[in-house]
């Protein structure tokens, strides 16, 4: 895989992961739950987790291309907030979104 296809792979698995949580009511869309709907908080536990598995998934990928590059915090923080703001559209879908009809 060359270094544009694994980045732009990355990339759509971000898209779906950040927006995952907010298109269905099951916990990593697999575990069914108690609650007639997931609150937030869990919400925002499922994209912490997803956005380390991406990040997972995006070293695996750079360590199969070549040499990994080293990050700082600064690096973690950046991609933290691209991953929020990547959810940003089923977030709007869930909460902010009223219902027609």
């Amino acid at each position: 895989m060359d270094i544009s296809t694994a980045g732009w792979l990355v990339i759509a698995m971000a898209i779906a992961a950040a927006n995952l949580p907010f298109f269905n009511d099951k916990v990593f869309a697999v575990l069914g739950t108690k609650w007639s709907g997931k609150p937030l908080f869990v919400r925002l536990l499922e994209m912490t987790v997803l956005y380390f598995v991406v990040g997972a998934v995006g070293f695996a990928l750079e360590t199969q291309i070549g040499a990994r590059f080293p990050q700082t915090w600064e690096f973690y923080a950046i991609s933290a907030c691209l991953f929020l703001v990547l959810g940003f559209p089923g977030f709007i879908v869930r909460y902010l979104r009223k219902p027609h009809g």
